[in-house]
């Protein structure tokens, strides 16, 4: 068997080009773009290259982008001032605080300040609380986009067994939360799972999003099962190389023997990521101002 490769990059870009026609009507209707603010403090050069991807796809979604970025050592009232200031701004749809902050910052109370309606990212508690109870609210980015290609490669999921290797609260708790909504039997799996492979090996789903280089390997999973690889790790550069090769949390090639479909990386989950962004500050704006979202998104 060599497993089906699931395309994220392709998914994505249609994903990214419905949002930028159904942008294109909002403007239209409401007489201005979406809005997307996204804040950046200090110069870590990871988040620069993630900020700078956004704003470039914003721009090509016929969105508004909003960039602030501020020093390094911005005090917790200055960052919690800009980000009332974007609560109040109607020009704003989506605030999106780059993450990780600097160590004196307190990460928690920037990210409670935002308002739940503008909190494309879904972080905020009243998010967290909307989706475990069926409500509707914004989910994180990153697990909805894998709920995405999983529903458009199986269909209906309901019975199916899926294991979500990692508890975090950005992937791995609010995909088993969009499991258990779609109606799959679903397991927690973490570093203290006792037989973690003998769990996984039960799972007709298998999402991995727990940030060790190919951590899964062919023997961790059933035969035909589908595989979402949340996990994105830069391997040690070979003698010669400037840069390691990126890899996921599951073993690709060896996978790819007994899976049935498996997601790729890089260009797997990681374009689904910013795509959902954009999804998700499009239905903010239309929330925003009293419309109804288009279907399909």
């Amino acid at each position: 068997m060599t497993a089906q490769r699931i395309d994220g990059k392709a998914f994505a870009a249609r994903l990214r080009e419905r949002v930028g026609e159904a942008a294109a009507g909002f403007a239209t209707k409401a007489g201005r773009r979406p809005g997307l603010a996204v804040v950046l403090v200090g110069e870590d050069p990871a988040s620069n290259v993630y900020v700078r991807s956004k704003g470039k796809a914003t721009v090509a979604a016929n969105m508004e982008s909003f960039e602030h970025r501020l020093a390094a050592d911005t005090s917790d009232a200055d960052l919690l001032a800009l980000v009332d200031q974007l609560n109040n701004d109607d020009a704003v749809d989506g605030i999106l605080v780059q993450l990780p902050l600097p160590g004196h910052l307190d990460e928690q109370s920037i990210i409670a300040a935002i308002s739940p309606d503008k909190d494309v990212d879904g972080f905020h508690v009243i998010n967290a609380g909307r989706l475990s109870v069926g409500q509707s609210g914004f989910v994180p980015c990153t697990p909805l986009g894998c709920m995405m290609l999983l529903t458009d490669r199986l269909g209906d999921l309901s019975g199916l067994e899926a294991v979500v290797i990692g508890r975090s609260n950005i992937v791995g708790k609010p995909m088993a939360q969009l499991l258990v909504d779609a109606n799959a039997t679903v397991t927690i799996a973490h570093s203290r799972t006792k037989g973690l492979a003998s769990v996984v090996k039960r799972a007709d789903i298998v999402v991995a999003a727990v940030g060790r280089p190919e951590m899964i390997g062919k023997d961790w999973l059933k035969d035909g099962a589908t595989v979402i690889d949340v996990g994105i790790n830069r391997l040690p550069p070979e003698p010669g190389a400037d840069k390691g090769k990126l890899v996921g949390d599951v073993a690709f090639a060896e996978a790819s023997e007994v899976a049935g479909a498996i997601t790729p990386v890089p260009g797997g989950v990681g374009p689904m990521t910013i795509a959902v962004l954009l999804r998700n500050t499009l239905v903010a704006a239309h929330r925003n101002a009293g419309l109804t979202a288009p279907e399909g998104l």
